[in-house]
């Protein structure tokens, strides 16, 4: 049953299962995102003809289960952009959550749903996916936390596929702590070792494309961070290229997968797809098969200059967006051009694999923005600990940043 006066953020609130009694988690509740099964329930995926066309799930996502095995419990289903294939945060046929604390400002996506539960303190964390941002980007505009784990370290079984090469299971909570719980949890690990990084890296590219009014309101944290593991490194992630282009290579290789994914039950269904998402769909029918593979060559430079700059363990420093949550209800042209702007900062992490976390740490005119951490492959672990140094207590006789 959706219930739209708490935010938006619920297809179906009243979905309620216990958790086991005790563990990490216990007492802990969690929304899930409308692409995981749950059992006995239909994964609609934000679009109304999916849900109507498919069956209800015989088995909960694997990630469900091992959240309910460590005590949480889940607490209703959230609203996602349709299909995941948004940035925005919006959704045609069941409407847009409420950003709690942007009001008149969307949500960001596509884990829209989830990212308005959390902030709006009606769940303790949700589940949520990335594909191209759409943990990281709602975390920041929503102001909470949110990762995008290394692809593959969180298993997506039972969670549907977007784009199966970018696709990863990620969450959201409003306290470092807590990311560092589920993340010992969803990762399979009992203790999270701290580690320093080998250096920081301030990829003087990726703060071009930000707001001179957001870039000034994440300098305290990226001050804090040279405090805590020494002075950033100014380079240029896109070395031999232009984050324009490493833009393009994404929308290709990740369009050509979306295709396959949703090219014949569309032709089939003949769907009522939303406004924006009907239109790149279209794009994606059209791509050639000469252009996907010159995309995956394109992504194979891009996955070994990632590894080429973090495989000694440094850290990039980079904004997790270019600035706060748009107004909601802008035109269509207003948010294809913040959406393109968005996945030059978002799509970087998806290409090569890698982790990358969101973390709330300033505001501009009152809205959130977010500085974010990127490392290697399987540096997951290390970013949460981060996390936890840099927006917990106070340390080495540095005020708390939170």
């Amino acid at each position: 049953m959706r219930a739209p006066g708490r935010f938006n953020a619920f297809i179906d609130e009243d979905l309620s299962l216990d958790g086991e009694s005790s563990g990490p988690l216990a007492g802990t509740t969690f929304a899930v995102k409308d692409l995981y099964d749950i059992a006995g329930t239909i994964a609609a995926c934000g679009n109304p003809d999916w849900g109507r066309t498919h069956s209800a799930a015989t088995d909960h996502a694997q990630a469900v289960s091992t959240l309910l095995a460590a005590g949480a419990s889940v607490r209703g289903k959230t609203i996602t952009d349709e299909f995941a294939f948004s940035i925005i945060g919006e959704n045609h046929h069941f409407g847009t959550p409420i950003n709690p604390n942007a009001p008149g400002h969307v949500c960001g996506g596509s884990s829209s749903g989830s990212a308005a539960a959390v902030a709006g303190r009606l769940v303790d964390f949700a589940l949520g996916t990335d594909t191209g941002g759409s943990v990281r980007i709602p975390a920041s505009f929503c102001g909470i936390f949110g990762l995008r784990p290394s692809h593959g370290r969180v298993s997506l079984k039972g969670v549907f596929p977007l784009a199966a090469s970018f696709d990863t299971a990620g969450w959201f909570a409003r306290d470092p702590i807590l990311m560092q719980t589920i993340g010992r949890v969803l990762l399979q690990v009992p203790v999270l070792q701290p580690k320093r990084p080998a250096r920081l890296l301030y990829p003087v590219d990726a703060w071009q494309e930000v707001s001179t009014d957001t870039a000034l309101a994440l300098d305290p944290a990226v001050a804090r961070l040279e405090a805590l593991y020494g002075p950033v490194e100014r380079m240029t992630l896109a070395q031999d290229s232009s984050l324009a282009e490493w833009f393009e290579t994404f929308r290709i290789a990740q369009g050509a997968e979306i295709w396959q994914t949703l090219g014949s039950w569309i032709e089939e269904t003949k769907p009522s797809i939303g406004p924006g998402i009907r239109e790149r769909l279209e794009w994606c029918k059209s791509l050639t098969q000469a252009a996907h593979e010159e995309a995956l060559g394109q992504r194979a430079a891009i996955t070994a200059r990632l590894k080429q700059v973090t495989q000694d363990g440094s850290v990039l420093v980079l904004p997790a967006a270019p600035g706060p949550a748009l107004e909601a209800g802008r035109s269509a042209v207003a948010s294809n051009e913040i959406r393109a702007q968005i996945i030059r900062l978002s799509g970087i992490a998806p290409l090569s694999g890698v982790p990358q976390l969101s973390l709330p740490v300033g505001r501009v005119a009152g809205l959130p923005v977010a500085l974010s951490l990127m490392g290697a492959y399987g540096a997951d672990e290390a970013l949460l600990e981060m996390a936890g140094t840099l927006c917990g207590p106070a340390v080495d006789g540095l005020a708390p940043l939170l």
